[in-house]
């Protein structure tokens, strides 16, 4: 464990803030879920919960199911890292963090389709191959949860609207069955 020089004191009510440093440091959001862990030395251990992370294995298989009967390259993500991926090198996406473009993303709360703009890459980093091209948040009892996407080569990201995209539907369907998992 890193120290980090920092003391706080507990106040009247139980509370402790937590340094804005390590907030932005760990990427701890107002409102995000916290765990509490003690071990037998006494320390007491806050870690990032992620709902969606409770179902890994479910979203790596219903990812890998996506991929094998659609062809498609996906992603599904919690709010901070992909967790699983499909039709992809799994090294360079499963644990990276998100870019900053996919988390404005996602916090639009809508259908993302890239339609002839530049794409948005998935991990923050460095260069991608691969691009966004269709992006739903997993929303849980009014919380995002996470992310569904299908990525493109960056060159080919930018999707034809000009036809209905079964694409856009099939990730919308995955995230908000995911979505209905976490509540359930």
């Amino acid at each position: 464990m890193k120290a980090t020089g920092i003391v706080r004191r507990i106040d009247d009510l139980g509370r402790i803030v937590i340094p804005k440093e390590i907030r932005r440091t760990m990427r701890i959001r107002e409102g995000d879920p916290l765990e509490i862990y003690t071990d037998r030395e006494g320390e007491v251990i806050f870690k990032k919960y992620s709902p969606i992370g409770e179902l890994t294995a479910f979203a790596a298989q219903y990812a890998e199911t996506l991929h094998k009967t659609c062809d498609l390259a996906v992603v599904i993500c919690d709010r901070d890292a992909v967790i699983a991926c499909a039709g992809l090198p799994k090294r360079d996406f499963t644990d990276k963090p998100l870019s900053p473009e996919l988390e404005e993303l996602i916090s639009a709360r809508s259908l993302y389709v890239a339609a002839g703009e530049k794409a948005a890459k998935v991990t923050a980093e460095g260069e991608e191959a691969f691009a966004v091209a269709y992006m739903m948040p997993i929303i849980t009892e009014g919380d995002i949860a996470g992310c569904v996407a299908t990525l493109r080569p960056a060159a080919e990201a930018s999707v034809d609207l000009s036809r209905e995209s079964t694409e856009a539907k099939l990730v919308a369907t995955a995230a908000a069955f995911l979505g209905r998992q976490l509540e359930s």
